[in-house]
């Protein structure tokens, strides 16, 4: 990033998002971060409902097609594979977070204060949880983290993780699924980034509307993940 025009990498994993992918593609593009370029990265992991057709039509998008399901944490490594950009930011394909939020999450980085930000749902003033299971899963996990890795972070299941292409480049992530949150957290803590939290803008939507997090079975497979990492590479 040092002398030339900072880019960011938008890595956005989508899977069955039709109702939604038009409009969260018109926020990010509607964000304006002045000088610095945005590269916005689809990975399509084998939608079925409709939502590969719309992908076919856009144009002016980086857009990688997975032969199968495989699963966030796989979509969003092939995204990482493809980023050209300095910093690299995850959005999903749905529209439970604010790109509006983006030029505060970067700042971080481009002050050189860190070269790793989440986007803390829980720390944002009047923040209310729509849905207690989810809320009070993040916590525990959450938890967990500080007490395994000597570093408070309130909000581990965030969506919104930006990092240094250079802080990416140095871990190996392998995770298809959603354990690909605590895989992320605690290799990167291990690697010696301290992880600063700012407070984002959360709209969250039900199983029935079409989140796909399973509080119970994800939540216990994000707990095992954080104590593996622990002691493992």
């Amino acid at each position: 990033m040092e002398g030339g025009m900072v880019k960011l990498s938008i890595v956005m994993p989508v899977y069955n998002e039709k109702g939604t992918l038009n409009k969260i593609l018109k926020k990010v593009e509607k964000v304006n971060l002045g000088k610095i370029k945005k590269e916005i990265i689809l990975i399509d992991d084998f939608s079925t409902d409709g939502t590969r057709e719309i992908l076919k039509k856009l144009k002016g998008y980086k857009i990688l097609y997975h032969k199968k399901n495989q699963g966030k944490g796989a979509a969003i490594r092939t995204g990482f594979k493809n980023i050209t950009g300095d910093i690299v930011i995850i959005q999903d394909a749905d529209l439970e977070y604010d790109p509006g939020d983006y030029k505060k999450l970067i700042k971080p980085i481009l002050d050189k204060k860190t070269e790793v930000v989440y986007g803390s749902r829980f720390i944002k003033k009047g923040f209310k949880p729509a849905h207690k299971i989810f809320y009070l899963g993040n916590l525990f996990l959450s938890f967990v983290t500080r007490l395994l890795y000597s570093q408070k972070i309130t909000d581990m299941e965030t969506c919104y993780k930006v990092f240094t292409k250079k802080a990416i480049d140095e871990i190996k992530i392998t995770a298809n699924g959603f354990e690909l949150e605590p895989e992320l957290t605690a290799k990167l803590i291990k690697k010696g980034h301290k992880i600063i939290e700012i407070p984002v803008s959360y709209t969250g939507r039900t199983i029935d509307e079409g989140k796909k997090l399973r509080p119970v079975k994800d939540g216990l497979k994000a707990f095992w993940y954080l104590v593996k990492y622990k002691f493992t590479g």
